[in-house]
């Protein structure tokens, strides 16, 4: 046969015959006197096992030891790890698709979404608030802790920022800091403004969360939430932080 012959026999590329002479797991066959290749049945046979392989999953390297004749694994172990991590992909796919019908059934996403369905649901109580452009970005940094924060940790902040809001008191307390801070926006690092939105955002924020916690505030994210702040706004949140983690009084 012809190597066209052969890959339409076999239901493959002339490409991917190619491919697997190269990587040595398809034998090359005798060449003709006119310098074609001669491919005989036995090609045809390892070929078509070669596709039946990788069409349950393997990847070329394990294909590679099942064919050998002195494979470290046998055909049984390698499926047999191959159905373990179908399992496992399967496993996460659910837990996927159930964490999508959760956003789903919850109605319409926030503009920051997809988040998860606890901060979606403390989004929908303070979304009369967004009209405040402090209360965007909060919203923003609340987001990217949603997604990079450990889960213990995206747990914790959540429950206790839904119980800090979940009260008419925890709301007002949230207007007054977010128009205290928006009203920084064009102040001075030194506007005895600051002090005050200082007191304000911290009355938000649960003392749990950071409560005998150290905070590098030459960290990496710090440093790029500070310049994302105009500078009184900066300074506000740095002072919050440590009225928070007890290095400032509440003055």
């Amino acid at each position: 046969m012809r190597i066209g012959e052969l890959a339409e026999a076999v239901g493959v590329t002339t490409r991917a015959v190619r491919h697997y002479h190269h990587l040595g797991l398809l034998p090359e066959p005798e060449r003709l006197g006119n310098g074609y290749r001669d491919y005989t049945l036995r090609h045809a046979v390892v070929l078509a096992r070669i596709r039946r392989l990788t069409e349950l999953g393997l990847g070329l390297a394990e294909v590679r030891d099942v064919l050998a004749q002195d494979a470290g694994k046998d055909l049984v172990e390698v499926l047999t790890e191959l159905d373990e991590d179908l399992a496992r992909q399967e496993a996460a796919i659910r837990e996927r698709r159930g964490r999508l019908r959760a956003l789903l059934d919850a109605g319409e996403l926030p503009a920051e979404g997809p988040v998860s369905p606890e901060l979606a649901a403390l989004f929908a109580e303070t979304a009369h608030l967004s009209d405040s452009p402090m209360a965007v970005k909060d919203r923003e940094v609340l987001a990217l802790l949603d997604a990079v924060a450990p889960p213990e940790v995206r747990e914790r902040l959540l429950a206790s920022m839904g119980g800090t809001v979940a009260t008419r008191e925890g709301l007002a307390r949230a207007e007054e800091a977010y128009a205290l801070m928006d009203g920084l926006v064009d102040a001075d690092p030194g506007d005895p403004g600051v002090a005050e939105a200082a007191r304000a955002l911290a009355a938000c924020i649960p003392p749990e969360l950071l409560a005998d916690a150290a905070v590098d505030h030459d960290s990496g994210f710090l440093r790029a939430l500070y310049a994302d702040f105009a500078p009184a706004q900066a300074e506000a949140v740095r002072r919050a932080l440590r009225i928070l983690t007890g290095e400032e009084g509440a003055r």
